[in-house]
């Protein structure tokens, strides 16, 4: 019965929500697209010409944002899920944390890349403490990888949640980068807990 509520509110909820009908007019596949617009008007991270790492990218919105105004843009993504098709896009369907889904993503571009975006939060269980240390380690995940493939004025955009691992991520960003910040894009429903790290310059 709980879970039918919170289904027929989530419902609702999108019905009534001005990004889900905006993405729909614009042909974006998902609201999340405007998360990512936010955070590259503030911060200016997305460039013509750039070799981009999407992870946990499903539905696609990110990389659809990107491929639509940014020329010339060589996109690679990983997703659990398929992704319909994309331009100058490259879908690998499989876990970004498997080692050989890393090299083919290294040999894909034979060369350090430019932006990595990750969006990317486990199914929740409903235990808020639980879904955030999961998805903060995800997020530590992301980010060696990042400090591993990115060139030296790379940078790495994530989702985190405010939880036990938020400080360590933190840590690890100014310990990696030159500069780091933390922002909740104004499209982030207002009863979320996420935020974005957005780490650019590798010491």
């Amino acid at each position: 019965m709980k879970k039918n509520k919170f289904s027929k509110n989530w419902i609702i909820k999108q019905k009534r929500d001005v990004y889900v009908k905006k993405s729909k007019l614009e042909g974006y596949r998902s609201r999340a697209v405007y998360k990512l617009e936010e955070i590259n008007d503030k911060f200016k991270l997305i460039k013509n010409n750039n070799l981009v790492i999407d992870l946990g990218a499903a539905p696609g919105s990110w990389s659809q944002f990107i491929s639509r105004n940014f020329n010339n843009s060589k996109i690679i993504s990983i997703d659990l899920k398929d992704i319909e098709p994309i331009k100058n896009l490259v879908h690998i369907k499989g876990d970004f944390t498997d080692e050989k889904h890393k090299i083919n993503i290294k040999n894909y571009f034979g060369k350090k890349v430019d932006l990595i975006i990750s969006d990317m939060a486990v199914n929740t269980t409903g235990n808020k403490s639980v879904d955030s240390l999961v998805t903060g380690e995800l997020c530590i995940e992301a980010m060696n990888f990042a400090i591993e493939i990115l060139n030296k004025k790379g940078s790495f955009v994530s989702k985190l949640f405010m939880g036990s691992s938020f400080h360590e991520i933190v840590a690890l960003g100014k310990e990696s980068f030159l500069n780091v910040n933390i922002f909740k894009p104004p499209s982030s429903r207002k009863d979320s807990k996420e935020n974005f790290i957005i780490c650019r310059n590798l010491r």
